[in-house]
């Protein structure tokens, strides 16, 4: 729950009765007041509840770390997580042991749990929040592993002729391997086919430049 609306005798009151609901602090609250409410004649007749709307504060870094929590206590993992917001970015480190499970083949649970913070922490009218997700240094073992992958695959097509079709990767991916042979002026590459099975393509320059 992240809103709610309070009628009370006084303003003071029914905020109180939200933040109690809402479990949250007065500094974590958005407050708006929507009537303020009157005592009425001689304080006793025809008075007026006061009424509040009490919003939560829109919190990138609590909102993914409650969303995660919940996640890995169903999986019946421990796992830290560690948030960074800067700007616009809000990086995820998650700490524990044998993350291997969180990451998954290839990174697809990793990338599933990046996917799902993303709807979880974005949802509503709020500012639109990069979310960026990582343990144990997969990302960058990732990236070196398909630059490596792209170069050693790139001199092959160059001495064969005959392009090379990758397997289906999701587009930070194939970014990698169009960005890693961008300059090459022997092959180029194009990605074809639909998600979630597109896959890159690494050519002899000369076939299709079709990105």
């Amino acid at each position: 729950m992240f809103e709610v609306e309070k009628m009370a005798k006084t303003v003071d009151e029914a905020v109180l009765e939200a933040l109690k609901e809402l479990n949250i602090s007065m500094d974590e609250a958005d407050i708006t007041v929507i009537d303020e409410g009157s005592k009425g004649f001689l304080g006793m007749f025809g008075g007026k509840n006061a009424v509040v709307r009490v919003k939560r504060k829109h919190d990138p870094e609590r909102i993914a770390k409650d969303f995660l929590r919940e996640v890995f206590l169903a999986m019946g993992v421990i796992v830290k997580v560690e948030t960074t917001l800067k700007e616009k970015q809000l990086l995820i480190d998650l700490k524990g042991d044998d993350m291997g499970i969180l990451i998954g083949k290839r990174g697809q649970t990793l990338d599933s749990l990046q996917y799902l913070v993303n709807l979880v922490v974005n949802k509503g009218n709020a500012p639109y929040i990069n979310i960026s997700m990582d343990t144990e240094n997969y990302r960058q073992r990732r990236k070196e592993t398909l630059e490596s992958l792209a170069y050693n695959l790139a001199k092959k097509v160059k001495i064969t002729g005959k392009k090379v079709v990758l397997e289906p990767m999701n587009p930070y991916e194939r970014r990698i391997i169009h960005s890693s042979l961008q300059s090459n002026k022997y092959v180029t590459t194009f990605s074809e086919g639909e998600e979630p099975f597109r896959n890159v393509v690494i050519a002899p320059v000369g076939r299709n430049t079709d990105r």
